[in-house]
């Protein structure tokens, strides 16, 4: 049995091929680098795959999460309620719109949030709720929309982790108003990149100005070949476009995610069964409704009792054995700046809280091997019987 590799394994690396590289030559050679006829066909594409109504892609999701607060004017005064299980990008938006993230607790095994949590958040000052789709699985989505809709509040899911997540056979992004991220780490990737997705094509056409200095027109008009020079600005917008060198990665990596999410639910299987004996860690549970799962991320939770040392000492002991690992996430609200600037603590999330101090996110990516799962589980068994 090894225990520990000779070459080191990361927690997650972007696979590419051939054609990705090619893809990406040819707009190097094409003499057009920024927004253009690659960054459409990737809207398009998209467009085809979730089902939804209008994409416009951008820089980042978190620039997507900017441009639908500045759209909604959300700013002062209004709240916007959030799981702090997620990445700090979202709250930090809400605070810098000079609105107050109210953080609702996750369900303890699955880390997702629950439509009765928002519902117990709901205030005459909620004005946006953002659901977090949790590391390839769904939240309970349809009771949220509902809520939703039945106060008049805006809903924006944060699919980052769910390109090609189903919900009772529905892709996430096919209805309503969804953010997706394009990071290394994700399920495809355009090196940095996010694509704002909605139904509301009002919605999409403000967001489609606002990403490109509020012009009238795109950056990238198919009838112009480019952007007329006549453009006009209809109110202040940003630089959240994404440029085609992205886009055109982006092409490619959406024909294979069925491919690399087929690979991922197979790699997960090995892990959940290789996993299943070692009393001291705790895969996440499988929510209780219909989905399609696309494993973003494998997170597990190690009882740091039973294993008789910390989650960061364990991370620690695995990375001396050449395994990586991730930390999703910590828990926002007991940031620094959160914690002075809100006065949150200890005790207000437990079931976030328990957790964040217990997650690690093994590696998990297309092109790892039954091997490389073999290492990972020795790694573990050889760092909990030191900790004895």
């Amino acid at each position: 049995m090894r225990i520990k590799r000779n070459e080191f394994l990361p927690f997650s690396r972007p696979s590419i091929n051939e054609k990705d590289i090619a893809g990406v030559v040819e707009v190097l050679r094409s003499g057009w680098l920024t927004t253009g006829p690659k960054t459409a066909e990737f809207e398009q594409a998209f467009c085809d795959y979730t089902g939804c109504g209008g994409a416009v892609a951008l820089s980042s999701a978190t620039a997507g999460m900017h441009l639908v607060l500045e759209a909604l004017g959300i700013g002062p005064g209004d709240e916007v309620i959030t799981p702090s299980m997620t990445w700090v990008s979202t709250v930090n938006l809400i605070v810098l719109a000079g609105a107050t993230p109210v953080f609702v607790d996750v369900d303890r095994d699955t880390l997702l949030v629950s439509p009765e949590s928002i519902k117990a958040s709901l205030t005459d000052s909620t004005k946006l709720i953002v659901p977090v789709h949790f590391a390839g699985a769904p939240v309970d989505i349809e009771p949220i929309r509902k809520l939703a809709e039945g106060k008049n509040i805006f809903l924006v899911e944060d699919a980052a982790h769910a390109l090609g997540t189903e919900f009772k056979g529905e892709r996430i992004g096919c209805r309503g108003t969804s953010i997706f991220s394009f990071h290394p780490i994700k399920n495809i990737t355009t090196g940095e990149g996010g694509m704002f997705c909605s139904d509301d094509l009002e919605l999409v056409d403000c967001i489609r100005r606002l990403k490109f200095h509020g012009l009238g027109v795109d950056a990238y008009d198919r009838n112009m070949q480019g952007r007329s020079p006549q453009a006009e600005v209809l109110e202040p917008g940003y630089k959240y476009n994404m440029m085609d060198i992205s886009a055109a990665l982006g092409i490619t990596q959406l024909a294979r995610v069925e491919e690399f999410n087929s690979r991922r639910t197979k790699l997960a299987g090995i892990y959940r069964e290789r996993l299943a004996q070692i009393d001291e860690i705790i895969p996440l549970g499988n929510p209780p409704y219909p989905l399609k799962h696309t494993w973003h991320l494998f997170v597990v939770r190690l009882d740091t009792d039973r294993a008789g040392l910390s989650r960061d000492d364990f991370m620690l002991e695995l990375k001396q054995r050449n395994i990586g690992t991730g930390l999703h996430f910590r828990a926002v609200h007991l940031q620094k700046y959160y914690r002075e600037s809100m006065g949150m603590r200890r005790g207000m999330l437990p079931n976030t809280e328990w957790n964040s101090d217990r997650i690690c996110s093994l590696p998990l990516f297309p092109d790892m091997t039954p091997d490389d799962i073999n290492d990972v589980v020795n790694a573990i068994k050889s760092v909990l019987r030191k900790s004895k």
